[in-house]
């Protein structure tokens, strides 16, 4: 049926180039004009009342049509009316097809307006109740047989337009074509055509209430998408996926007491190819998979990856919720790449946007001519910081669209954990306003209940369908309980990202050592709220960008100070409770902050300062994974105790990790962030006995001076910070030590 093969910037045909004929009734030359009509009362079989059936057909630019049986019989011929609207009779009832006669070619195909409605009630009406597994079934484009007819049927939510048409490749982007069915109460707009196949670029032409044809807009629940800066829609072959991850997926319920370390990725500017473009998926597959498996983290972040229109918002600025970007290739080669992690026991977590959308003419702003999914006010529906648009949560087919977009990542490519981006936006009215630039709730509070509810939706839906995922808020404010069940009245997150600790800790780090003394609880009041919430430890991609310098260029001192004072602080983030998130680049010690548009400066792994580095990163993940006191249980209080939190003239911090249930034995962390030695430190431990020096990032392995305890240190009976044994050590210049009880 592919009868055209216009692209998807190809203006319509002008529908009002020739007027209709006269003699036609109005709705026909309605049809004709591209105007609002209802297409399905006038196009198709209607039946006389002497059993007879009139058929007609819109085809601007057929030459003939004739109706033929199943056999292809002529049934038959069909008049052109004038435009291309051709009209014929069957004396009875019964199955028909078109045989056109285009220019080029000769096509027989399935009427579309033969069929009758196609998307039951029941499951209109679940979409306006915000049923968002259900809102994923029914809209977009999805292929289908559809009585003995393969195809595809368009759905679309467009309540408050006058007309919608389907436009593509299949119809040379003409409006006129493909009018579709308004299902009135829910505002939904469907079509079945026959032999649409998969790859066809598609849109939807939409004229609104008040009569303005709008520009094309692209299918927001739309699977596949043109690569940018193209903006068509694509059918998407929706086939089952080959997966090959049974056993990761039959597993992932019982991560929880797993532990969690994340190498957060932005899949352009990891690694390019041999041409300087970026890696496909499964070229990443093939290089991000073992790279991140032989550094020992557990799971890979990538920043988002839902189609966006402008590569430089990295993808926090997405239209094409339902689709993975065009940049990376197909969806089934996303599904791919989840696939290989799965088999090398890496889970997948995808960030996720959720607070706004672009105001991109061919997306989801003023979608049918009104302020659809947006809000109409902009004290309510503008993000003045990022020139966006922000949802209308108070919809529940908005509602529904959005959560339907989080379980289509969940069921249909396996992601293990969906981070969702800027809460604490979508959280407050007045986020980022003066005074008078917003508008209370109805309580005449700050707080956006609207999406509130939404998010707690979200996370009771993705906790009820997919045991074992985690839901991860960038929450920067003290809103309480962000972590804490619905049933108890908190929002239902799995974790949440602790940007106090992190910016804290950072302008810590930052400081000349001589400094450090006065500004010791930067590095301590992390522990005063760090078991009020299921916490993420982040070195995130938003501290390596916009002026700020890489982790390597905030450290002070000499090159050699810079790459200790990261490896220590490294080290003490890894036994500091709460899981960890590295941006790539630093665990290697880039030197130049990150560059969407460039690689990773990978040459610099020859240097042996920086390939310690990476050996040290890959060494603390194997610990953590190795040593339960650093990851079991970490949310809870009696996993963590303080030796020392209060030497701030030397600049140290020591404390002891627990596993609560007392399988495996304890751990001491001791950071020294001078770079001058301590010998003969003593620090209080919890049993008596021998302690292992597991790690020490001074080590030569590392780069540093190998300054340390020889690896075993036996505690003394000196009673010391609440305990009666305590360890006398050597605490190297700027580093830290790991030592863990034997026996």
């Amino acid at each position: 049926m592919n009868e055209a093969t216009a692209t998807s910037s190809r203006p319509a045909p002008d529908p009002t180039a020739a007027a209709a004929p006269a003699a036609l009734p109005e709705p026909l030359q309605a049809l004709l004009r591209g105007e609002p009509a209802d297409a399905f009362a006038w196009l198709g079989p209607h039946r006389h009342a002497d059993g007879g059936v009139t058929v007609r057909a819109l085809l601007p630019g057929a030459l003939s049509v004739e109706m033929v049986d199943a056999a292809g019989r002529p049934l038959a011929a069909m008049r052109d009316l004038g435009q291309g609207l051709f009209q014929g009779t069957l004396e009875r009832e019964a199955r028909y097809r078109l045989r056109i006669q285009w220019p080029r070619q000769l096509v027989e195909t399935a009427d579309p307006y033969a069929f009758g409605t196609l998307i039951a009630e029941e499951r209109l009406h679940a979409i306006m109740a915000g049923d968002g597994w259900v809102l994923r079934q029914v809209l977009g484009a999805q292929r289908q047989t559809h009585e003995g007819v393969e195809g595809v049927r368009f759905a679309v939510w467009a309540p408050n337009a006058q007309r919608v048409s389907v436009v593509g490749d299949f119809n040379g982007w003409d409006g006129r074509r493909h009018p579709m069915r308004l299902r009135h109460a829910a505002g939904v707009w469907e079509i079945f055509l026959p032999q649409v196949a998969a790859g066809s670029r598609y849109k939807y032409e939409i004229v609104a209430a008040d009569g303005t044809r709008l520009p094309h807009k692209a299918d927001p629940l739309a699977r596949r998408c043109e690569l940018p800066p193209a903006t068509a829609s694509i059918v998407a072959d929706q086939a089952p996926l080959p997966w090959h991850d049974d056993a990761w997926m039959a597993a992932r319920a019982g991560h929880g007491q797993a532990p969690l370390s994340i190498y957060e990725v932005h899949a352009g500017s990891w690694r390019h190819d041999e041409h300087g473009q970026p890696l496909d998926w499964d070229r990443l597959a093939a290089q991000l998979v073992p790279y991140v498996q032989s550094m020992g983290f557990t799971h890979i972040e990538l920043l988002p990856v839902s189609e966006y229109p402008f590569g430089g918002s990295w993808g926090y600025q997405p239209l094409g919720m339902y689709a993975p970007t065009a940049r990376h290739g197909a969806p089934e080669a996303f599904a791919r790449f989840v696939d290989s992690c799965h088999r090398a026991g890496i889970g997948v977590i995808v960030d996720w946007v959720s607070a706004h959308f672009p105001g991109d003419e061919h997306g989801l702003q003023r979608f049918d001519g009104t302020a659809l999914y947006e809000h109409a006010d902009p004290r309510e529906g503008f993000h003045r910081d990022w020139h966006t648009l922000i949802y209308n949560y108070g919809r529940h087919e908005v509602l529904a669209y959005l959560v339907g977009s989080a379980l289509e990542w969940l069921e249909r490519f396996h992601v293990d954990g969906l981070r969702v981006d800027a809460v604490a936006s979508m959280l407050y009215r007045d986020y980022s306003r003066g005074e008078g630039e917003w508008l209370p709730n109805e309580h005449g509070g700050r707080e956006n209940l609207q999406a509130v509810a939404f998010v707690r939706r979200l996370n009771d839906e993705v906790a009820r369908r997919f045991p074992g995922v985690m839901v991860i808020a960038e929450e920067s404010t003290a809103w309480p309980g962000v972590t804490t069940g619905t049933m108890h009245g908190g929002l239902g997150f799995s974790h949440k990202w602790n940007m106090g600790w992190m910016h804290d800790t950072l302008s810590y780090m930052g400081r000349d050592p001589v400094h450090r003394q006065y500004h010791h609880s930067e590095m301590t009041f992390g522990l005063v709220y760090a078991f009020s919430e299921r916490f993420v430890l982040p070195l995130s991609h938003d501290e390596v960008v916009h002026g700020k310098g890489s982790l390597l260029s905030k450290m002070p001192g000499s090159d050699w100070q810079r790459f200790a004072n990261l490896r220590a602080y490294l080290a003490f983030m890894w036994a500091h409770p709460g899981a960890k998130l590295l941006f790539m680049g630093g665990e290697f010690g880039q030197w130049r902050e990150w560059n969407h548009d460039a690689e990773l400066d990978w040459p610099l792994l020859e240097k042996p300062l920086h390939a310690g580095l990476a050996q040290l990163v890959g060494d603390l993940n194997r610990t953590l994974r190795a040593q339960p006191a650093l990851h079991r249980a970490e949310h809870r209080c009696e996993s963590f105790d303080w030796s020392i939190g209060d030497d701030h003239h030397n600049s140290v911090f020591a404390f002891v990790r627990h596993d609560p249930d007392g399988e495996a034995p304890p751990l001491l962390a001791v950071s020294n962030l001078t770079p001058m030695p301590h010998h003969d430190y003593r620090v209080g431990v919890p049993r008596a006995g021998r302690w292992d020096e597991i790690l020490n990032t001074d080590s030569a392995l590392y780069g540093g001076g190998n300054s340390g305890n020889g690896g075993v240190v036996a505690s003394e009976p000196v009673a010391m910070h609440g305990h009666a044994q305590s360890l006398r050590l050597t605490l190297p210049p700027l580093a830290t030590i790991y030592l863990v009880a034997a026996g």
